[in-house]
């Protein structure tokens, strides 16, 4: 009983220096460290890997709205993302008579209140292994649990995984994704 008395209190021990460790880590994205101190907007512009995502925001007038107090919790698909959208999608999405559209599509990524990783494995767990998230554009995206992350699952039935999760910011939470999600 002595040696599991002293077995506990030292992964104990272990798990909490871990734990103290890993709050005081520098969290990089896009070659550029993430600071909690700043908000969505000030950390996204020097993500090289999100330029696309960047302009997009600019072009739709949204900056002033993720540079708010939020809570926001923002699904922020790379330029790769991007990239891998139908030839031309992007750029018919940034023209100025295609903002309604463009804000669509990027509010369809954000969800009100911030959703860390524990907060999406705790509604994933209590929704039966799926939970529901409505974003601020109106519409739904399903998160479920999947190799050890979580897939992020659009209206349409595209998919998209969580890369780097938990990259937070003064006003929410951003969590790295590998495609662009779209609305119905």
């Amino acid at each position: 009983m002595r040696n599991s008395s002293k077995l506990a209190s030292i992964g104990l021990a272990l798990a909490l220096s871990c734990a103290a460790v890993s709050s005081f880590a520098q969290v990089t994205v896009g070659g550029a460290p993430m600071f909690a101190n700043k908000d969505i907007i000030d950390n996204a512009v020097n993500s090289k890997d999100h330029t696309t995502l960047v302009a997009a925001v600019k072009a739709a007038g949204l900056v002033d709205t993720l540079k708010g107090p939020g809570p926001f919790t923002v699904f922020a698909p790379t330029n790769a993302a991007f990239g891998a959208l139908p030839a031309g999608t992007v750029d018919t999405l940034l023209k100025p008579e295609n903002k309604g559209a463009l804000t669509g599509v990027l509010t369809y990524h954000v969800v009100a209140g911030k959703m860390d990783a524990a907060a999406l494995t705790k509604a994933i767990a209590a929704g039966g292994g799926k939970a529901t998230l409505k974003t601020v554009a109106g519409g739904n995206l399903t998160a479920m649990a999947a190799g050890g992350g979580v897939t992020v699952t659009d209206e349409k039935g595209g998919s998209a995984k969580v890369s780097i999760a938990d990259v937070y910011q003064s006003n929410g939470v951003i969590h790295v994704v590998d495609k662009v999600l779209l609305p119905k």
